[in-house]
């Protein structure tokens, strides 16, 4: 029996060693002067935390917002969107070290993702300050709501990198950035993280494999085709079918990815990623010019062949060069797991080996044919241009 209380201390230390996690919450806030809130969540993104008390007759919320800044020199802040989700639109109190170090809150209207300038917000903000310790930022302020007897709002919360001449820099755009709004109810107690930032990160995932599928694979796999297949007189005319189905596929494709990321960047007003979008733009039109060059595709003898060839040939390796470019754009605004990244990097590799191995034996094939028939007409020799088009689809 008197092994019975150092079984129980043992147990006891067992599970304190076993849930140290409990302590990485708001409950182990504590806070100085005396600061008391009524309710703490932990916020699902970001390493963040709101504490808060609300006072219903007076339309009054007291709060405190705790996260770590992306980097020591960068910003914190919390915000209420009073007619949407986001961050765009926002009514947000940011906090950051000014310049002579010391810790400041300023207000901000946020009418888009360009330079910040302070302003005055839909709410009155009747005390605010900052603090920083230990890599962390706390905003504490007490702000009056101009809506009385609404108790479930919209909130935003985010956290930025840099300051530049007391102006908050732009935020990282990955996941956790976007994802972290949600709903508070300031009466049970609950902030309910929102659910389209889910729904968002799905539309990008299935944009980026559109165009990674239409313009990063099949449409380098449709001219090469088109470049060596016809080489081999077994393949005419099969070599051509292909080549139009697969180009084909791969714009129409194309296009259900152009219209997912237009419906992005619709539902992502200040979010601007110019150079895909440019190139992307780009490529939709010059692969549109494509699809019309084979309604406008003159027969093999006829005068204008030529011109036709250097049209289709030079369009058709601009958006080859462009696709890979873009879709390289692409995964580095999605930044997913690495392992996908070095998968394009290999089928590309593996790709552009078949290329060279297929231009060398292409050349071989037609250097044998010249030797031999060299007095014979090829695809439009002697009908005007004065050389073989060997190459030419």
């Amino acid at each position: 029996m008197a092994s019975s209380p150092t079984l129980v201390t043992l147990l006891l230390l067992m599970v304190s060693l076993i849930s140290p996690s409990q302590s990485a919450t708001c409950q182990s806030e504590t806070f100085t002067s005396n600061r008391l809130y009524t309710f703490c969540n932990d916020l699902p993104s970001l390493n963040s935390y709101l504490h808060w008390a609300y006072d219903p007759a007076n339309s009054t919320l007291s709060l405190a917002f705790i996260a770590t800044p992306a980097r020591p020199n960068g910003w914190i802040a919390w915000a209420l969107n009073p007619t949407s989700t986001g961050m765009v639109g926002s009514q947000a109190l940011i906090a950051f070290k000014d310049t002579n170090g010391a810790m400041t809150v300023k207000t901000y209207n946020i009418t888009s993702y360009n330079p910040l300038t302070e302003s005055k917000v839909w709410y009155e903000v009747k005390e605010s300050s900052a603090e920083f310790s230990g890599g962390v930022m706390r905003i504490f302020a007490t702000i009056v709501l101009p809506e009385k007897g609404k108790s479930t709002v919209n909130h935003v919360w985010q956290v930025g990198p840099s300051v530049t001449s007391g102006v908050p820099d732009k935020h990282e755009f990955q996941p956790a950035n976007l994802n972290s709004k949600g709903s508070l109810d300031m009466l049970k107690g609950q902030s309910t993280a929102s659910t389209d930032g889910g729904s968002r990160t799905k539309k990008k995932n299935i944009h980026g494999i559109l165009n990674a599928v239409s313009w990063g694979i099949m449409f380098p796999i449709g001219i090469i085709i088109a470049r060596y297949v016809r080489t081999f007189p077994s393949a005419d005319p099969a070599w051509f079918y292909l080549h139009i189905i697969c180009q084909v596929s791969a714009y129409a494709i194309g296009v259900a990815g152009w219209g997912t990321g237009l419906k992005l960047g619709s539902e992502s007003k200040g979010v601007r990623y110019t150079g895909h979008r440019n190139i992307g733009i780009a490529l939709f039109s010059l692969a549109t010019l494509q699809i019309f060059a084979l309604f406008l595709r003159p027969k093999k003898d006829h005068k204008y062949r030529f011109y036709w060839n250097i049209y289709h040939h030079g369009i058709g390796y601009t958006v080859l060069v462009l696709s890979i470019i873009n879709v390289f754009k692409g995964l580095s605004i999605l930044n997913p797991d690495q392992k996908w990244k070095d998968a394009y990097i290999i089928l590309i590799a593996v790709l552009g080996g078949i290329a060279l191995l297929l231009e060398a034996i292409t050349w071989i094939i037609v250097l044998r044919r010249k030797s031999g028939k060299s007095t014979k007409p090829y695809d439009g020799f002697n009908n005007g241009h004065g050389r073989q088009e060997p190459l030419a689809p």
